[in-house]
């Protein structure tokens, strides 16, 4: 194990640890040994919220990483071309129509428009040029932008804005022991990706290299996309919407580590959780003992990193090669 390995560790080991003890109530050791309040904090309230903040970012990155797989392009995720608001408007759609419905029937709903939302999505971009990648996120952002204010007029009709703002900001404020367990379901399906993980990197090529090479193109797609709908919809359910995790970290890890996929997906996963979890930390020490929300700290984080990967794009291997050519001469 490498030296940056061992650093990466430690720092999200201390991450964790930070998160179980930072809050607005304070937990010392006489809250453990004397009324035993510590320990039923830790376990009601602050180990359930790690794990649905680790759990949220690193399946966020990884539907990332499957999303771009799919419309070749390294400038789009879930959250912002349109499947996390069409998984709101699943949720919302059957809160008006089946008010007393169950959480799973919710998710099934959100799960369903989800997937038919990044269907949609993806049959936009097949009509775009290819020689304007930038046109795919474009279109991506507008495109939620129109689901986002479809749901809000809706909400509004119905007099459910208030209850919206829960899909739309994501926040871990409400994570207790009960109510992260879907969220689980979000790891398999990350697991499921990292085991087909070269079928991916393959579907990554092209339609056309990828039917050369043996793979069912077809068959790969839609596994894809029903992991990516529903990762987006437990997360749309349980936490929220969080944007700009699927987006810059695979790009990160990818200028990294390359893209072997079997490589670097278990990386991503990582960084994916590690950064949600620092934006959730932060947002609890901003305004301590209030809670900014995780998905606005990230927002900001993620718009700066993604400029950053706009304006500075990876040195070609061809031009690093000259260079070494011309201090050889």
């Amino acid at each position: 194990m490498t030296k940056g390995w061992l650093i990466a560790i430690a720092l999200l080991l201390s991450g964790i640890v930070a998160s179980l003890f930072v809050g607005a109530i304070e937990l010392d050791l006489n809250s453990f040994s004397q009324t035993g309040e510590g320990f039923n904090l830790l376990v009601i309230s602050r180990i359930p919220r790690t794990l649905a903040v680790l759990l949220t970012g690193a399946s966020l990155a990884v539907a990332g990483v499957i999303m771009q797989m799919i419309v070749a392009n390294r400038f789009v995720e879930p959250m912002t071309a349109g499947a996390g608001s069409t998984a709101a408007l699943g949720v919302l759609l059957v809160t008006f129509l089946l008010p007393g419905s169950s959480l799973f029937i919710k998710m099934a709903c959100a799960c369903v428009t989800s997937l038919l939302g990044t269907m949609v999505f993806l049959v936009m971009v097949r009509r775009l040029p290819p020689h304007q990648p930038l046109l795919v996120p474009l279109v991506g952002i507008a495109y939620g932008g129109v689901v986002s204010a479809l749901v809000t007029f809706i909400a509004f009709q119905a007099d459910l804005l208030q209850y919206l703002e829960t899909w739309f900001l994501g926040e871990f404020s409400g994570i207790l022991q009960g109510r992260y367990e879907l969220l689980w379901l979000a790891g398999i399906l990350m697991l499921l990706a990292y085991v087909i993980a070269d079928q991916f990197a393959i579907l990554g090529l092209g339609q056309s290299v990828s039917v050369n090479l043996g793979l069912n193109f077809h068959q790969i797609v839609r596994l894809g996309l029903i992991i990516v709908s529903l990762i987006s919809a437990v997360t749309v359910v349980t936490v929220g919407i969080i944007p700009f995790v699927g987006l810059v970290v695979p790009n990160i890890v990818s200028r990294w580590l390359g893209d072997n996929l079997r490589r670097t997906l278990p990386v991503t996963a990582m960084m994916g959780g590690g950064l949600v979890l620092l934006s959730d930390l932060v947002g609890r020490l901003v305004r301590h003992p209030f809670e900014i929300p995780a998905a606005t700290i990230f927002g900001v984080l993620g718009a700066l990193l993604f400029l950053w990967l706009l304006y500075f794009p990876p040195k070609s291997k061809g031009g690093a090669c000259r260079r070494e050519k011309e201090r050889a001469r």
